[in-house]
């Protein structure tokens, strides 16, 4: 039987943190559905029950369900290619922004050469570029991928930059201290100390995906879930806008979920060495 160690007399005992249990918790599913709950509710409390918003403005939960039921059809369609645009515009951006962000940590030199431009292009304000992006770069696809990655890449680029340039001092030295080559410091110390970052940089760049697909989608001839929003809203239709509307932050929160499940997947050191809360 393992002795106990010894505490100071009339001294409470250390606290000792719970071990983390692996799986999915049953708060992990139960609190966010409680909060849609809520927020279902509060949407008809304020539409249906006390009649503070118009409906045409803001048409109550059962009227945009309705209107989703009798425009499944063309909605989930629309769905599709939203999601299809907001995964590829999102990889795109992932994997310009961690190059990017590389060169820069790299080179103090290009940090200050290049680090004001990407300050103004993000400065930019992005709605006020889709005419200019349909003259630029044309119809279909490619001025929805643009205006992703405009959207996405400088909090990537941040995140990188920032990461790899935090390295904990003890795991630099240890390189140091092993006579490891550049590379090999990068492959197995600084890359892998700044994932924590770097995932932190792509979270915040889901859901500015979904808002660049939809603005870019009010400018391209791709029948999205933007395209639609245009469409309906157009003709009166705002229960069926709403709709799609909805169908955008629901596909927004799953598709935050599964790159938070990556992170998990990917990164199983940061649980077991942070705090839990």
């Amino acid at each position: 039987m393992a002795e106990q160690a010894p505490t100071v007399a009339g001294a409470p005992a250390p606290d000792v943190a719970p071990p983390r249990r692996d799986g999915v918790r049953p708060a992990a599913v139960g609190l966010p559905a409680l909060g849609l709950v809520i927020a279902v509710g509060v949407w008809w409390l304020v539409t249906s029950g006390l009649h503070l918003v118009h409906p045409a403005s803001l048409p109550p939960p059962q009227a945009v369900w309705r209107a989703f039921t009798g425009s499944g059809h063309v909605l989930l369609p629309a769905l599709g290619i939203t999601t299809l645009m907001t995964v590829v515009g999102f990889a795109l951006s992932a994997v310009a922004g961690v190059l990017i962000g590389m060169a820069l940590a790299a080179s103090r030199r290009a940090e200050r050469m290049f680090a004001p431009l990407l300050v103004a292009v993000n400065a930019v304000p992005k709605i006020a570029l889709g005419p200019l992006l349909v003259v630029s770069v044309g119809w279909g696809h490619k001025p929805i991928l643009t205006m992703v990655f405009l959207l996405c890449f400088f909090p990537i680029v941040l995140s990188t930059a920032t990461g790899l340039t935090t390295t904990p001092a003890d795991l630099a030295e240890l390189a140091r201290s092993l006579n490891a080559s550049w590379w090999q410091s990068f492959r197995k110390v600084r890359f892998p100390a700044a994932l924590p970052q770097i995932f932190v940089g792509l979270k915040v760049a889901m859901p500015l995906a979904a808002i660049g697909a939809v603005i870019g989608e009010f400018y391209s001839d791709q029948p999205g879930l933007g395209f639609q929003i245009l469409q309906y809203n157009g003709i009166g239709d705002t229960a069926t806008a709403w709709a799609a509307i909805v169908l955008i932050a629901l596909m927004s929160i799953l598709l935050y979920a599964a790159l938070t499940l990556v992170e998990r997947l990917a990164l199983p050191w940061v649980r077991a060495t942070t705090s839990a809360r």
